[in-house]
């Protein structure tokens, strides 16, 4: 099947083969077909699957096919589109889609997210914008200043909404909601697809086509897993160890909280491993950079918390590695998402120590599986150490439910981003094909799992 097949305008499907794409993924092969039509649509997919060109693509058609038939009463051309992100990176990531896959087409798309001045952002909107990317806190500041205008609106996108859940922005959808015309077209799509997910979904869609692609919560078959049990205290020096002995020339590190990210990242440094850290204490600037940096090639590691795991997509990205495990099993998955995306072999490694036994078995049973466990010779555990409490990735009480209430969603003072000037958000936000399996020259001894699949 090709794109042209799904009933894409040469103009789009030229601009999809110049970007090295000439079969469209299972998503896409739904989804494209369905947005077409008009409808309402729930899509769930794997990340990495391709769900940013399932919507982008077809809204792109939709719009270009009555282009400039839509003006205010001023003669101004309206926002035909919002895409809701609930991080920035992500809004930067979709926003170039946007225009990558729309450049043989006459709509003119924008991104808008805080923690960057409001003004440049004031004077774009000035200028046409049919398409507009945006993270909920960012936009309802320009509402509230009065500088834009979404009365106008054709399709609403909801992208990673099972994050924005997460992240407590339910308030702040639900106020964007209010300020959108009653008859548009609503998309979510979700890289999980939770019952949080269908409960907002019944509220918000018109008899929607429910899309599933891949068993939910599952992560990409491409991407081989594994866990090397240590203690708590050699872990830094077990991942030394593995980026310097197998040659790692392009590693995303996951840690729990912005303290370790930069605690790990300046040891790595210090160890003659060049890493940088990107979480939401860090400036907008800052983070671009270093992505910048990890993306070219010329950073071999990127230090990064969960948050920044919905924002980062690098062709190819050969290995994620999680420091420290997430405490929500839903997250593992998003962060070993970076890898193996749309097809690429991936590999994910979790450094394990006797603190995170609970954390593993509650992923374990998200995956429906167990995940191989290794130890590497010289770093085997310590069977004297006892495990000690783990504070949740906020440092603040205990562990974050997956399911909000939605009368008291957390405050975002609560989540992963300090709150810059000018902003609300928070932080999300592929190198070679990876080998499937890490090559040590000190062979790795495999141990039973702590529980079975």
């Amino acid at each position: 099947m090709s794109f042209s097949s799904l009933g894409l305008s040469d103009a789009l499907v030229r601009a999809v083969t110049e970007r090295g794409y000439t079969v469209p993924t299972p998503i896409q092969r739904q989804a494209i077909p369905a947005v077409l039509s008009g409808g309402d649509l729930l899509a769930g997919a794997q990340t990495g699957t391709g769900k940013t060109a399932g919507f982008t693509l077809p809204i792109l058609q939709r719009l270009a096919a009555d282009n400039g038939k839509n003006t205010n009463a001023g003669g101004h051309a309206p926002i035909r589109a919002l895409i809701l992100t609930p991080t920035r990176e992500l809004a930067a990531q979709v926003e170039e889609s946007v225009r990558e896959y729309g450049k043989y087409v006459k709509l003119k798309s924008m991104v808008m997210f805080g923690g960057v001045g409001i003004q440049p952002q004031i004077q774009q909107l000035r200028n046409r914008v049919d398409i507009l990317v945006a993270t909920p806190g960012r936009l309802l500041d320009h509402v509230g200043q009065g500088t834009l205008n979404l009365s106008r609106i054709e399709v609403l996108v909801l992208d990673e909404a099972d994050r924005m859940l997460d992240m407590g922005f339910i308030h702040d959808i639900k106020k964007v909601l209010a300020l959108l015309p009653r008859k548009r077209q609503n998309l979510l799509f979700s890289a999980t697809f939770s019952e949080e997910i269908r409960t907002l979904a019944d509220s918000l869609l018109n008899r929607p086509a429910l899309i599933e692609a891949a068993r939910r919560n599952a992560p990409a078959e491409a991407v081989t897993q594994r866990v090397y049990l240590v203690d708590r205290e050699r872990k830094r020096e077990l991942l030394a160890h593995l980026i310097r002995e197998n040659r790692w020339r392009q590693v995303l590190v996951f840690t729990r909280t912005k303290h370790g990210a930069n605690r790990l990242s300046e040891q790595l440094t210090k160890g003659g491993i060049s890493a940088l850290a990107i979480h939401g204490n860090k400036s907008q600037s800052a983070r671009t950079h270093a992505l910048a940096q990890f993306k070219s090639g010329a950073l071999p590691v990127l230090v990064a918390t969960d948050i920044a795991a919905r924002g980062i997509d690098i062709i190819e990205l050969p290995h994620v590695v999680n420091f420290e495990l997430p405490n929500v099993p839903e997250d593992y998955i998003h962060r070993i998402g970076r890898t193996g995306r749309a097809g690429a072999e991936g590999e994910a490694v979790s450094l394990v120590c006797v603190d995170e036994h609970k954390l593993l078995a509650d992923i374990e049973k998200v995956l429906k599986r167990s995940v191989p466990r290794e130890v590497i010779p010289g770093f085997e555990p310590d069977p004297r150490i006892q495990a000690e409490p783990i504070p949740n990735g906020r440092n603040r009480g205990p562990a974050p439910s997956r399911s909000p209430s939605r009368n008291h969603a957390p405050s975002r003072a609560h989540t992963e981003s300090a709150r810059p000037l000018h902003s609300r958000e928070t932080l999300s936000g592929r190198g070679r094909p990876a080998k499937t399996a890490v090559q040590s020259s000190r062979k790795a001894v495999k141990i039973p799992a702590l529980m079975g699949g």
